[in-house]
């Protein structure tokens, strides 16, 4: 006789983490949501150059293993598998008007924790269970209105978990991530590149959002797990602005010289011409699509007309 659902649970949890660790992680959880992260915003200005060079020095720390990029490409771990659950997570998204970096940081949170951590030959139900806690943390890192972790099981929701379940799948997680969920991402640096690139003029809100649009839009593509967050910020922000003026690449990324590997940028920009994210689907607005395709069609969007152009800057 198969095992059940909740042995198999169980088995998942007890094979890390035993009961009194998992109870004795609770006072950090209020440090994590509160308190590192509000002191590090106060100590460490926004944008700044120093700040730029200590993202970078510790931006490795939240990429996933070295070797998961092959595991996915060899067959390891299904691709369709985690397309299927990358769209159930933009289902979320959509359904409660979560912003952007909340969607980076789920997708972040279980790239890193697949990549590190083998999941029970039961593969589907771990995943589902794996996404929600994910999107959960992030969504309390990053969210203002934070829905109960169980409401976010919305409809076709595959398979639904109880909360006490769903809360200690985030302990997993974020025990096996070294609690490590302020992750450095490519919307750390997108206002400082930007703005370094276009000589220091701060980016419009149209230029912002092709520039969130094409982030995110990476996501989806596991060639980009190859490139740093910092790599992938200067490539999307060179992108967005040498489009739009004269001037080449190679202009561009001599002005990020010091910051980023210029071998490595020029591929990631090459990567983006190449990908699906220039398709256009004339979108208008990153918030609420229809369907999980209707994120990454909107996240594939590049040609937004310019007519707003306002500054704005991406804070969360």
């Amino acid at each position: 006789m198969a095992p059940t659902r909740d042995f198999v649970i169980s088995g998942l949890f007890c094979a890390e983490y035993n009961k009194s660790m998992l109870e004795n992680v609770y006072d950090d959880i209020h440090t994590l949501f509160h308190g590192d992260h509000q002191n590090n915003q106060q100590t460490m200005p926004f944008q700044s150059d120093d700040c730029v060079t200590l993202m970078i020095k510790k931006e490795c720390e939240y990429m996933c293993a070295d070797d998961y990029l092959e595991k996915l490409k060899n067959g390891e771990f299904d691709l369709g598998e985690r397309e299927q659950i990358l769209d159930w997570i933009c289902q979320v998204h959509s359904h409660f008007k979560f912003g952007p970096l909340c969607l980076y940081l789920s997708v972040n949170y279980l790239d890193r924790f697949l990549s590190v951590f083998e999941l029970p030959e039961e593969r589907a139900w771990t995943i589902q269970l794996l996404a929600i806690a994910c999107v959960s943390i992030a969504a309390k890192l990053e969210e203002v209105e934070v829905p109960l972790s169980e409401d976010l099981q919305i409809e076709g929701t595959q398979f639904e978990f109880e909360a006490s379940t769903i809360q200690r799948m985030e302990l997993v997680v974020m025990k096996t991530l070294n609690w490590r969920m302020h992750a450095v991402t490519p919307f750390s640096f997108i206002d400082y590149f930007l703005k370094k690139i276009d000589g220091d003029q701060i980016a419009s809100k149209s230029i912002m959002f092709k520039a969130t649009n094409l982030i995110i839009g990476t996501l989806k593509g596991i060639d980009f797990l190859k490139f740093k967050p910092s790599e992938i910020a200067a490539a999307v922000a060179i992108y967005v602005v040498v489009k739009n003026k004269t001037g080449g690449i190679e202009d561009a990324i001599s002005t990020l010289i010091q910051q980023v590997e210029k071998d490595k940028v020029n591929k990631c920009v090459d990567l983006i011409k190449e990908s699906s994210l220039l398709s256009d689907f004339g979108a208008s607005t990153l918030m609420v699509p229809p369907s999980p395709t209707g994120v990454w069609d909107v996240a594939s969007s590049s040609d937004m007309s310019d007519d707003d152009s306002g500054p704005s800057s991406l804070d969360g």
